[in-house]
């Protein structure tokens, strides 16, 4: 079942690698796409934007940690002393750890749309080019995916997300490709 596959995950990840994490998480994501009746293209680009939120999320917080280690308390640590490291600076309402609390009545696609629209205020490279189409799918198959990719083990070694990224890409466009189009 589909929660068995979210709780092995971590184990899968150290133990076979990169390769059936990637898998695991496409059938996750292509057995919601699935529920939700959504074509291939309709789910790429949310789905696409979730794995990016999670990456940035991810390296937002280990600049967090070694910013914060080596401040003196004198000033406020801002946007500005992440983006020197490198990293793009997330406000607490676009933060993964946020978005996963969201109550399960809520209307998730617009709290994930306000996000993304956060970003792009603080990050003035992103204006209008992050997804802010959460509102097509439904808030229950957005928690699930919210999940999900949390669930993504942060202590696999390499650049497992440009690794998953790559293979949705590559997945999205074979699922695409079979139905015609």
């Amino acid at each position: 079942s589909f929660q068995y596959i979210v709780r092995e995950w971590k184990h899968m990840a150290s133990d076979s690698g990169v390769g059936n994490l990637e898998k695991r998480l496409w059938d996750a994501a292509d057995e919601l796409r699935a529920n939700s009746k959504l074509k291939s293209a309709e789910y790429a680009t949310p789905v696409l934007g979730l794995i990016f939120l999670k990456y940035a999320d991810h390296r937002f917080s280990v600049a967090q940690k070694e910013i914060e280690g080596k401040g003196s308390g004198r000033r406020k640590i801002g946007k500005t002393d992440y983006q020197a490291q490198g990293v793009l600076f997330l406000p607490e309402q676009s933060r993964f750890s946020s978005l996963i609390q969201l109550p399960e009545g809520g209307n998730v696609g617009k709290a994930i749309n306000e996000a993304m629209k956060a970003i792009e205020v603080e990050n003035e490279p992103l204006k209008d080019v992050l997804p802010k189409n959460y509102h097509t799918l439904e808030s229950k198959t957005l928690s699930t995916l919210l999940k999900t990719f949390n669930s993504i083990p942060m202590d696999v070694e390499g650049d497992v997300f440009g690794k998953i990224y790559e293979y949705f890409l590559g997945s999205f466009a074979m699922a695409e490709g079979q139905k015609g189009g």
